[in-house]
């Protein structure tokens, strides 16, 4: 049948499953728009209040449900607001198709009015970014984005399309998507025999769990390993949730700010299996140091990784949740009872601790566990939330930490749990901000409750820029430039004028209460919670250290 540009683009979403899009109108959109008005009861479409809070609230959607999430901006400023939320799909590997409008044909490349290459723009932070200038391309590569953003390691692609090819007409097919097959043509055999004769030989076992994990869904895989294997685990900030964050062999995060069990525990280590993870220098310290006494086998789907950042002695590359399936029918039940002994005993002797006598960051964390019985989908903005979010909520379940990694995005937060509520919607979804982030982004907080999505934000406000200051005091010699944040911002009454029910805790027996009513509440919720300027996060690995140089506020209280 012949359709238009536009007809077609709506009917591609819908062959690819697609029930929810995020974005903001414009000119040279409006085909796409004037389109997805007469199909709005197949395809949801959420106004957000800027086109960057569109890309993260794709991500957070993609992130939380496990499918491709899906933004729409117009050309110029509107393409370019989406650059940010792309990069940080890009860095974490998030599954996401940015579908932009360009000037016509006629107009391209003469500066017409709000004209932009997004496409080159872009190229370095997408998988792949198309222009479609003629509209017989139009339905081949929305089809090639969505695969290609599935596949293998996932990412964002870009379609940008010039308007004329909106309103042109061609003939149009429906077609069934293809399945995308697992990525297991790279694994190689002799690599799984010589991991197999390195777990056996190991007597000092860790394994440690990155993003890839989750993205593979290899959760069951992954809990069976570990009992074959007797090893305990850490992750990384993307790999929460693949392992149960109350598992007795859960040691807690490796890295900068991971537990001293997980740092100390990798530094003696004798195997270290690494599963999905790409070595951020946020979780290796010194590379040149890291897992020195150790044999490291890695798994990973993407074989760009492999020695990229930390050598390894054996990689296998491959989908994770198929190595790990065929890992588990090759070994028998091992057993470390000496090593789980003492790495359990060192567990209990160095725990997480914080100051219990004042409101912190840390307990409202733990509060919501409670609360929440671990069972809630937590986004984060960056900084020390981000990390308290990460120490002191035990995920339970993989897709349930939704925060920005690799690109570190202050103002993701707001927009991903939007994404994630959307998605998710019998799911309880808190978004842990600080008071830097939430200047940030804020106008999202009308995008919830214009669009009715009643998703909890927890405001840690210290008045500072807590990560930076925590910088600063450490590394800074006190001082600080440009982190102290004593405006006379209310976030309450703005919190309310823009539809949330607002709160402001003050006391630790405050927040027990405000968080059930959060919990319950049928509209969008912000607790502002009013914490110390100088609280800090530890443990920590300073810059360019070693994971066993990895100190606390005790250490520190000791030099």
């Amino acid at each position: 049948m012949q359709l238009t540009g536009s007809q077609i683009v709506i009917e591609c979403l819908k062959e690819q499953g697609v029930d929810t899009v995020f974005g903001y109108p414009g000119g040279a959109i409006l085909n796409i728009y004037d389109e997805l008005y007469r199909h709005q009861d197949e395809i949801k479409h959420i106004l957000t209040s800027h086109e960057q809070g569109a890309s993260h609230a794709a991500d957070g959607y993609a992130r939380s449900t496990g499918k491709v999430g899906v933004c729409l901006a117009t050309s110029g400023p509107g393409a370019t607001n989406l650059v940010t939320g792309i990069a940080t799909a890009y860095m974490d590997s998030v599954p996401m198709v940015a579908i932009t409008c360009n000037v016509g044909l006629p107009l391209l490349g003469k500066d017409s009015f709000q004209e932009i290459d997004i496409a080159g723009v872009t190229t370095p932070i997408t998988k792949y970014s198309f222009i479609v200038k003629d509209v017989k391309e139009l339905a081949p590569t929305m089809r090639r984005a969505f695969k290609i953003a599935r596949s293998g390691r996932p990412g964002p692609v870009l379609v940008d399309i010039v308007k004329n090819a909106t309103s042109d007409e061609t003939e149009y097919v429906r077609e069934i998507p293809e399945i995308i097959p697992r990525e297991t043509s790279k694994i190689d055999e002799v690599s799984i025999e010589k991991a197999v004769k390195y777990i056996r030989n190991s007597v000092k076992p860790m394994i440690f769990v990155g993003g890839g994990a989750v993205i593979a869904n290899a959760d069951k895989e992954l809990q069976d390993f570990v009992k074959r294997v007797d090893a305990p685990v850490t992750d990384t900030l993307m790999g929460k949730g693949a392992f149960r964050g109350d598992d007795p062999y859960y040691v807690g995060m490796l890295g900068m700010h991971g537990t001293k069990t997980a740092n100390l525990s990798v530094s003696e280590c004798d195997v270290l299996i690494v599963i999905g993870s790409r070595f951020s220098d946020r979780v290796t310290g010194n590379t040149v140091n890291f897992a020195k006494n150790a044999k490291i086998i890695q798994i990973d789907v993407d074989e760009a990784e492999v020695n990229k950042n930390v050598m390894v002695d054996l990689a296998i590359i491959g989908d994770v949740k198929s190595v790990l399936d065929i890992l588990n029918s090759r070994l028998e039940q091992l057993y470390h009872k000496e090593w789980i002994d003492k790495v359990m005993a060192r567990k209990d002797a160095l725990p997480l601790t914080y100051n219990k006598d004042v409101l912190t960051g840390p307990y409202i964390i733990e509060k919501l566990y409670e609360i929440t019985d671990g069972d809630a989908i937590i986004s984060t903005e960056v900084g020390q939330h981000q990390m308290w979010a990460a120490q002191y909520y035990k995920y339970l379940a993989p897709r349930t930490l939704i925060t920005s990694g690799g690109l570190g995005t202050m103002g993701y937060g707001l927009g991903a749990a939007l994404g994630a509520k959307a998605g998710n919607p019998n799911k309880t979804v808190v978004n842990i901000a600080g008071d830097g982030c939430f200047r940030m982004n804020m106008n999202e907080l009308i995008t919830a409750s214009r669009s009715k999505l009643p998703i909890i934000e927890i405001v840690f406000n210290n008045h500072v820029l807590g990560m930076v200051r925590q910088w600063q005091t450490l590394f800074y010699g006190q001082r600080y430039s440009h982190t102290v944040l004593d405006d006379e911002l209310d976030i309450v009454k703005l919190s309310e004028a823009m539809g949330a029910k607002a709160y402001r805790i003050t006391e630790k027996d405050q927040v027990e209460d405000v968080l059930r009513e959060a919990v319950n509440s049928d509209v969008p919720v912000v607790i502002e919670c009013m914490i110390q300027s100088d609280d800090k996060v530890f443990p920590m690995v300073a810059p360019g250290k070693n994971l066993e140089d990895v100190f606390d506020e005790n250490d520190l209280n000791k030099k």
